[in-house]
């Protein structure tokens, strides 16, 4: 009987492509792990402007409520007024 000499692939370009590929994707990563940091922040700040505008309608609302009364007061006001000088003549 013949030995038969089977043949070892060569495993180091194996090795190399395997570690091209793991740089490939913790580069992927790294920058998904950037993207999301920038959308955290992004989120952040609209959370932070939100409360601010809600605060300021909220001032906005409680400032505005005497103005029908004003305009209430002052149509008394004008009503009388004219009764006044209505009835004086």
């Amino acid at each position: 009987m013949s030995a038969q000499r089977t043949s070892v692939p060569d495993a180091t370009p194996v090795a190399l492509e395997l570690e091209r590929l793991r740089g490939t994707v913790e580069a992927g990563f790294a920058r998904a792990d950037g993207s999301l940091a920038l959308l955290v922040q992004r989120s952040d700040q609209t959370d932070k402007q939100l409360v601010d505008h809600e605060a300021r309608i909220d001032a906005l609302e409680r400032a505005r409520w005497p103005l029908p009364s004003v305009a209430a007061v002052t149509g008394v006001i004008a009503l009388i007024t004219a009764m006044y000088g209505t009835f004086l003549r």
